[in-house]
């Protein structure tokens, strides 16, 4: 492993990566031979599942709440796997060049995947769901763009991955929770409801982020050029 794969002033800052649970059961599935990228893999079916979950919600009235149930513990399983393969990867010395590749796909997959859910699901909107997919992906690839062009990564903003992760989840734990006389109805011909209302605020949020990002490290980039 060459010090650049274990570099880790390019990487997310996570508080979970303290917690002692967590550091276990890293230390157990590396000493049971799984790999950072198997990790990475195994998050992209999870996200497909809590997306088929997500969607499910707007055909089975009777197992919605249980849906958004199953969509909060899906979606926590998937911040697991996110967690654990850095954690494999750098803590317990597993990184690898092709590591770089796991580490960023399956994550661009995962997070259009349940945003794309979100759209379907019970009082959300498609074109909505698609949208934020987008402009999520626009956001990491802002992320990309100024890392490569010199200026630090910059993992932070109003909806950076944590921002959309906590949303969904609110969402899910709202509608998994909340009464049915909580719940309402609005936008073109009252067809959107609190599943869409999150994605709305995601997308606004996300292209803030992205602008933001970008203003940053234009500034970053203009303070430390040479001429």
């Amino acid at each position: 492993m060459t010090k650049k794969e274990n570099d880790t002033s390019d990487r997310r800052p996570l508080q979970l990566r303290s917690w002692r649970w967590l550091q276990a059961l890293a230390t157990w599935m590396t000493g049971a031979g799984i790999s950072p990228n198997a990790i990475s893999v195994v998050s992209i079916f999870i996200a497909l599942a809590c997306a088929m979950v997500l969607s499910a919600t707007a055909y089975v009235d009777a197992g919605n709440r249980a849906l958004w149930a199953a969509a909060v513990l899906l979606m926590l399983l998937r911040v697991l796997a996110n967690t654990l393969d850095g954690m494999v990867a750098v803590e317990h010395g597993k990184a690898t060049r092709v590591g770089l590749l796991y580490n960023e796909v399956p994550d661009r997959i995962a997070d259009a995947m349940i945003l794309i859910g979100a759209g379907y699901a019970y009082s959300g909107d498609v074109t909505l769901g698609y949208l934020a997919a987008c402009i999520a992906l626009f956001v990491a690839y802002v992320r990309t763009l100024a890392k490569n062009a010199g200026a630090p990564s910059d993992f932070r903003g109003v909806m950076n991955k944590r921002g959309r992760v906590l949303t969904l989840l609110a969402v899910s734990v709202y509608m998994a929770a909340a009464p049915t006389a909580w719940q309402f109805a609005w936008g073109p011909d009252d067809q959107w409801g609190v599943a869409a209302l999150a994605l709305l605020i995601i997308c606004a949020g996300g292209v803030y982020t992205a602008a933001w990002r970008l203003k940053i490290a234009g500034r970053y980039l203009r303070t430390h050029t040479q001429d």
